[in-house]
């Protein structure tokens, strides 16, 4: 599976005849910035670092909205200023936004389970509130007309671990979420997409992941 082997390069996949993903990565942390774009437009997903990058990559495709993933700072360092250089529609998990927009200055729409957030062109991206990593931490599930289901996960899950949480009952709440809203609802070979390091799927993590939440439940 392609991924993004060092700082600020990236691939770009077609998952339709009009939409494409394009991953790289920025700052220290390697933090994952995914742009979904086609002729009408495009999305962003974490706009961590680095504004002017950001906005070479955006090339051509005016910027329609951007989605921060998680109210840590290494997710959104250059949300202000691409805000203000595309004036894109600002949406982020509702318990995380007030972090949010007191940290960039921004106005930010809040979602949560249950929202969707329109794709430049047509197509949707279904919002997965994951309480744990941060309050409002969300996931971004996308069902291509073909091939398989992407699972954009800001730092919910990583390849080969969880993300990090303070409390125990962060970390319960966020198990819980994992074990209904991704393993017991998606294939497989459902990718995931994580805000660090490379995209792995479904099947590989199950194993770790079902053990943690067997492990959690007692």
């Amino acid at each position: 599976m392609p991924h993004t082997p060092a700082h600020r390069r990236a691939w770009t996949q077609s998952l339709t005849g009009t939409l494409s993903l394009t991953k790289f990565a920025v700052n220290k942390a390697q933090t994952n910035v995914y742009l979904l774009a086609g002729p009408a437009g495009a999305l962003l997903i974490d706009a961590a670092a680095d504004a002017p990058t950001i906005l070479r990559f955006l090339g051509r495709y005016p910027l329609q909205t951007i989605v921060t993933t998680h109210s840590h700072t290494d997710q959104f360092q250059a949300l202000a200023e691409v805000a203000a250089a595309t004036r894109a529609r600002l949406v982020c998990g509702r318990p995380d936004r007030a972090v949010i927009e007191d940290a960039t200055g921004t106005i930010q729409e809040p979602v949560w389970t249950g929202s969707r957030v329109d794709l430049p062109g047509g197509g949707h991206l279904d919002v997965i509130g994951a309480s744990g990593h941060t309050p409002g931490s969300i996931m971004l599930a996308y069902r291509p007309p073909n091939g398989p289901i992407r699972i954009f996960a800001g730092d919910c899950i990583l390849h080969g671990a969880m993300g990090r949480t303070d409390t125990p009952a962060a970390l319960l709440s966020l198990v819980n979420v994992l074990r209904a809203e991704l393993l017991d609802r998606y294939p497989e070979d459902t990718v995931i997409h994580p805000g660090h390091g490379e995209d792995t799927t479904l099947r590989a993590e199950r194993p770790s992941l079902t053990a943690v939440s067997a492990r959690r439940s007692r």
